[in-house]
């Protein structure tokens, strides 16, 4: 089972994706947004791109980009369907030449991720799904191969990290995950890739005790959710996507929806 749009949004997103290469280990032209962080060059190109293709594909469904946020509560409220766009995750990543940057489509209605699409324009990797409709990672235009979360590692338990962010609620949680689980392996990654880390089998959990965006997690959320996984508030609910005046999520959980450690780790977690 899939959505008739994933096709076109897998394409937009590998053009958008292939806008930012040009300004990726260059010179980049690097100005500020009005929080602070990076904007270059790349995040624009790409904005645009995605801006444009999305109106073209559905032109009855509005569009909210981390590049053009500024659209007022009182009209996000009216949307049932929108496009959650992050032209660029990872800034910091690509300023310093890394690959671990991302380009970032959601479909939400409802306030809940219908599917998302998770390009690397470093590699021309695409992780793709939603809940219902399974998830998919493609190397290159018709090579996809279906992808699901694990339930039991098989030597250990790896838990994925943010590069850049923490938090002291954050580090607490990772102690008493060292005490009830032993001494996890840690993967350090950065972007919206952490979720897709879990959502190919790759580690058991991604915490984040620190703030994110809606733009940063919607869409790789979808992949997550159609790989068998879920991300939880800390009271244990799915995280969601409603309008409304800032744009943070609360602190989460990802992991594998039917992990039998589950109700431990939300329980560890809302003592924190």
């Amino acid at each position: 089972m899939s959505h008739p749009h994933i096709p076109q949004v897998i394409e937009l997103v590998r053009a958008a994706g292939a806008a930012t290469l040009p300004y990726w280990r260059s010179d980049v032209a690097v100005t500020e947004k009005a929080d602070a962080s990076p904007v270059t060059a790349a995040d624009l190109a790409a904005h645009h791109i995605l801006l444009d293709g999305l109106r073209a594909l559905a032109p009855d469904v509005p569009v909210l980009s981390e590049e053009a946020a500024d659209i007022p509560l009182a009209e996000r409220a009216a949307w049932t369907r929108w496009w959650l766009v992050d032209p660029l995750d990872g800034t910091k990543e690509f300023i310093a030449g890394s690959e671990e940057f991302t380009v970032n489509v959601a479909l939400i209605e409802r306030g809940r991720v219908v599917f998302g699409v998770v390009g690397i324009p470093a590699n021309g990797r695409c992780y793709y799904g939603g809940a219902g409709l399974g998830a998919w990672r493609s190397e290159a235009p018709g090579d996809e191969q279906p992808i699901s979360v694990r339930l039991a590692p098989a030597q250990g338990f790896t838990l994925v990290a943010s590069k850049r962010h923490s938090s002291p609620a954050q580090e607490r949680l990772l102690g008493e995950l060292v005490a009830r689980f032993g001494e996890p392996a840690l993967a350090n990654i950065g972007s919206s890739l952490k979720f897709c880390l879990l959502a190919e089998g790759n580690a058991d959990c991604y915490p984040r005790l620190a703030p994110t965006s809606q733009w940063d997690t919607a869409a790789a959320q979808g992949v997550l959710e159609g790989a068998g996984g879920e991300v939880l508030n800390l009271a244990g609910e799915v995280l969601t996507y409603e309008a409304r005046e800032s744009f943070l999520n609360p602190s989460f959980l990802a992991l594998p929806a039917t992990a039998e450690w589950r109700g431990e780790l939300i329980e560890l977690a809302r003592t924190l």
